[in-house]
């Protein structure tokens, strides 16, 4: 049976960290390309960052770029995304994406950033 289990989220004060991570189970985790994407309340996903298979390329959204670093662990299973200088417009539902032969979800981890 395939896992997404993202973990992390929290409640931050703007310009705090958080470190999601995101435990995967059930596939050949190797074979994926990996990808954060996320919800703001009321509003439709929006993407945040995506990793290759092999963790040689990375992608960011531009309002990410400077302030999130997404990496991953293959021996682990896991993809994780730093995220610094965190803002309130950051605050969403952050789920991780698997994108391969198949594709799959987790359920989210909330982030709130406020004072």
């Amino acid at each position: 049976e395939v896992h997404l289990v993202e973990s992390g989220g929290g409640l931050v004060q703007p310009g705090g960290s958080l470190r999601l991570s995101c435990a995967a189970s059930g596939f050949t985790f190797n074979d994926y390309t990996m990808t954060w994407v996320r919800q703001a309340p009321g509003k439709g996903l929006e993407w945040v960052s995506t990793i290759s298979w092999d963790g040689e390329s990375t992608y960011y959204a531009e309002s990410m770029k400077g302030r999130f670093t997404i990496s991953r662990d293959n021996a682990k299973n896991t993809v994780y995304l730093q995220m610094n200088s965190l803002k309130p417009e950051d605050t969403a539902v952050y789920y991780c994406n698997a994108r391969g032969p198949k594709g799959y979800w987790g359920q989210g981890t909330q982030v709130t950033v406020s004072s």
